[in-house]
């Protein structure tokens, strides 16, 4: 099975048994379930490739796959309580690579517990790995908390403290001494944390990351950073070997300290739906409105449906298209856009589509973007001021002519990467409608349906 170095894996694992918040995957946050805005955020990355959901739970696969992901079955044997993440990637992992028939390069393991994760920092965690050279990566972010820990009773010895960031205490210089107090206790040892002060009896809290009769401010501190818990990219290579996320060189890579948030009991749920309003809204693409757009034009396959042909035994094709989009075309033509399908197959199915909508067909056309050009010109269109929507790399050129290029949600990741934005609905699903909600408003207007 030949090893493809530029395929990277987006692994999500979501089992459907939520104890701590029951359905949690499925949690709705700023109104998209909570697997689907880690799908999203994955497949926004410019560096992923392919992204999957590991689940057991019917409802999240649909989810998962209405986002855009495919999705792999879990075996129950590795969907209980006590099965590692680790797991589940390794067995996604495996069934992708038997389906495709390619050994993935990098693999990531994204967890939709962190609402606010974005398409940069999935990006960032893979760059580390398929650019930079890291074995491991992860996200991680400032951290200035004093940590402490409850003593259990009985003496047990107090941990000397340590620095997260730098694992060993410094030696010099030595810590300075507090406001009023006359001295510092004495330089510390490269020890790594393992040596011990006297025995403390009796119960009582210890300073984890810090030594309790030292209160520096916080600029003389060391950085610390913490693990969020929202992405890791692993080679797959040394991951296959070690089955662990963390192996040789590790990166650290920061994000937004404001956006980091982790879903475990009701009350982080409560928390990020109270976020969404303010943190969706500082990360959302830009869209295009109304006033920037003389025309639209869809690509047919893989876009106005979901690239699948039923063949019958007279060599008949037939393809289902969406009644939403069907919808959302009637309201941009009553708003006054032109409208043109734009395909390269020749296809009856395709005319008869442009027929029930009323929309002029180009289609047989080997270069579509020498056509779309053709058609600009013709009709007095400035092609920067057309939206263009396709799901493949016969899109590309036509995605680089136009002022507002656009991808389905399912559409190629060299597609995704070139669009000026994505839909969330995959093609064949609603995704035309969506446009049309861009340009026109939830309400697409008044009319009638299709």
């Amino acid at each position: 099975m030949p090893v493809s170095p530029a395929t990277v894996l987006a692994v999500i694992p979501a089992r459907g048994g939520s104890k701590g918040v029951p359905g949690k995957n499925l949690a709705p946050v700023g109104g998209v379930p909570l697997v689907a805005r880690a799908v999203r955020a994955c497949r926004a990355a410019r560096l992923v490739t392919d992204v999957v959901v590991s689940t057991d739970d019917p409802a999240i696969a649909a989810a998962a796959r209405g986002a855009g992901a495919e999705v792999v079955q879990r075996p129950s044997s590795i969907a209980g309580d006590g099965a590692s993440s680790e797991a589940a990637v390794l067995h996604a992992m495996d069934a992708w690579e038997a389906m495709r028939g390619l050994r993935v390069g990098a693999v990531l393991l994204v967890q939709c517990t962190s609402p606010f994760l974005t398409a940069e920092d999935v990006d960032g965690v893979a760059s580390a790995v398929v650019e930079g050279g890291a074995d491991t990566a992860l996200t991680v972010t400032p951290f200035h908390g004093f940590v402490w820990r409850e003593q259990a009773s009985g003496g047990v010895p107090q941990p000397r403290p340590f620095t997260v960031s730098q694992g060993l205490r410094p030696r010099t210089p030595a810590p300075q001494a507090p406001e009023g107090l006359k001295s510092a206790p004495p330089a510390l040892e490269d020890d790594g944390g393992l040596g011990a002060e006297p025995p403390v009896t009796g119960r009582g809290g210890i300073g984890v990351n810090h030594d309790k009769t030292v209160r520096p401010r916080r600029q003389d501190r060391p950085q610390d950073l913490l693990e969020t818990g929202a992405a890791y990219a692993m080679e797959a290579t040394g991951f296959r070997k070690h089955r662990h996320r963390f192996f040789g060189r590790t990166d650290l890579v920061r994000t937004d300290p404001s956006r980091v948030l982790e879903v475990d009991d009701p009350h982080d749920l409560a928390r990020a739906r109270a976020l969404a309003p303010l943190l969706d809204a500082e990360n959302a693409p830009a869209l295009p409105a109304r006033h920037d757009i003389d025309a639209v034009v869809l690509d047919f396959d893989g876009t106005q449906t979901d690239d699948r042909v039923l063949i019958d035994t007279d060599g008949r094709e037939l393809v289902a298209v969406h009644r939403g989009d069907g919808l959302g075309v009637a309201a941009l033509r009553r708003a006054g856009l032109a409208v043109l399908i734009l395909s390269t197959e020749t296809n009856l199915v395709v005319a008869a589509r442009g027929r029930k909508l009323g929309v002029p067909v180009i289609h047989g056309s080997r270069r579509k973007d020498v056509s779309l050009k053709q058609w600009c010109e013709e009709h007095g269109v400035d092609p920067q001021r057309v939206l263009y929507a396709g799901n493949d790399v016969n899109d590309l050129p036509c995605l680089g002519l136009v002022g507002w290029p656009v991808a389905v949600a399912d559409a190629h990741g060299v597609v995704r990467a070139a669009a000026r934005a994505v839909t969330a609905a995959p093609g064949g699903r609603g995704a035309v409608r969506e446009i049309a909600t861009w340009l026109l408003g939830e309400d697409l207007g008044s009319g009638t349906t299709v």
